[in-house]
């Protein structure tokens, strides 16, 4: 027992003298609740909590502004470790809302490293709240109900002074929450809050939050189809990403590649190999050598991860390059053996090339494919329709995108 009224009675002091000499560096692992089954002190405290029934008499000795906040994050710490996350979940909020309270009244920034660790423990405590929901067949809402607490906490960060640099670290919680819950819709408001309202100056934020930040916003872009947008920002994020960060590196490229493929641009063996992108693989050749038969077997050997990631829809429309370079090699071969009649392209020599590719179409299919390659501009000429022909340019018949959306 007098172990366990010590271990406590530690914590209690240590969070009190830090709170109020304000030293948010002390104060930031004091709140990190989900560290408790690895952190050896937080570890200490938790089974000092279960041993020690009576723990809340030694808040007695705390004003009511900290009693509040202590109380109910020591509860959130003992059911953590108990494994009742539900209860975790709902003691730390309220722990929370308890020192949102507080930081409102504070006019400096001391307190910004603590909310960032708040920020993040409430969306990992509230995903597994919800897991412990959704496995005795309830529903699952502690996740939702964080982000509503985020964005009040972005509400107080949002107003001149030294505290606003701190919105952009809240976002991307947000962003975080959102995109778990398939809500990115609510991504909206944030973003225009952040790039138009005056107070803000995205050059002040903390570079770390300002390459997360990107991520995100580019990864929407992408679902937007938005390409040229979503490779500015994604290309940012690459730039900025600390290069020690190989899984980070990872999560930006698998959203960049795609967005690189739709503009014309391959990626290099060697990048895909490195951060073991092997999913693109097979894609990259597709385009290459033209084998439509290829990327669609790609698409379908990897089928949940491209969903799962938001980026199937965008690697399916790559069909059309694929169809552009096969439409190539056939020009230059026929330019190889006459010169004089490359440009004349038989729709039978096409259908031919795809049967060979294993594919089942027939010329009307075929006459459908060429009509969009020249609506989108990946083939310029002109349909015989009479001779099932197709007219190739002599001059440049089939333009690059450089860097450009098919069809801009």
């Amino acid at each position: 027992m007098g172990d366990a009224h010590r271990r406590v009675g530690d914590f209690v002091r240590l969070f009190s003298d830090a709170f109020y000499s304000q030293e948010g560096s002390s104060l930031s692992p004091l709140l990190s609740v989900s560290s408790s089954s690895t952190s050896p002190f937080l570890l200490s405290v938790a089974d000092g909590l279960a041993a020690f029934q009576d723990w809340g008499r030694l808040l007695k000795q705390v004003d009511g502004q900290l009693e509040d906040i202590l109380s109910h994050l020591l509860r959130a710490v003992q059911s953590f470790r108990a494994g009742r996350f539900m209860d975790a979940y709902i003691a730390f909020e309220k722990s929370a809302n308890a020192f949102l309270q507080e930081f409102r009244n504070w006019e400096s920034a001391w307190a910004l490293q603590p909310l960032y660790t708040i920020a993040y423990e409430i969306r990992v405590l509230a995903e597994k709240a919800d897991w412990e929901l959704g496995s005795l067949g309830k529903n699952p809402e502690k996740l939702k109900g964080a982000g509503s607490y985020l964005m009040k906490v972005f509400g107080a960060l949002a107003s001149k002074g030294p505290k606003r640099v701190g919105a952009l670290h809240v976002t991307c919680q947000l962003f975080k929450i959102y995109f778990k819950l398939g809500t990115v819709h609510l991504c909206r408001s944030i973003i225009r809050s952040i790039e138009t309202a005056r107070i803000f100056d995205f050059e002040e934020f903390p570079l770390r939050d300002k390459v997360t930040y990107m991520y995100y916003t580019g990864r929407l872009e992408v679902y937007n189809e938005n390409f040229l947008a979503a490779e500015q920002k994604l290309m940012y994020a690459l730039s900025h990403c600390n290069f020690r960060r190989e899984a980070n590196i990872r999560m930006i490229l698998k959203y960049l590649i795609p967005v690189k493929l739709s503009l014309g641009i391959l990626p290099t063996e060697f990048l895909i190999e490195k951060y073991n992108l092997v999913e693109y693989t097979r894609v990259v050749q597709a385009l290459k050598r033209g084998d439509i038969r290829l990327l669609r077997g790609a698409l379908l050997e990897h089928e949940n991860r491209f969903l799962k990631s938001g980026v199937y829809l965008v690697l399916e429309k790559l069909e059309l390059q694929v169809y552009q370079r096969l439409m190539k090699k056939i020009y230059m071969l026929q330019r190889l053996k006459d010169p004089s009649k490359a440009h004349q392209v038989k729709m039978e020599v096409v259908v031919k090339a795809l049967k060979w590719l294993e594919m089942d179409v027939d010329i009307d299919e075929v006459e459908c494919i060429m009509a969009i390659l020249i609506y989108k501009n990946l083939m310029k000429g002109y349909f015989a329709h009479k001779s099932k022909v197709v007219v190739l340019s002599k001059q440049d018949p089939f333009p690059k995108l450089n860097g450009k959306p098919v069809g801009a």
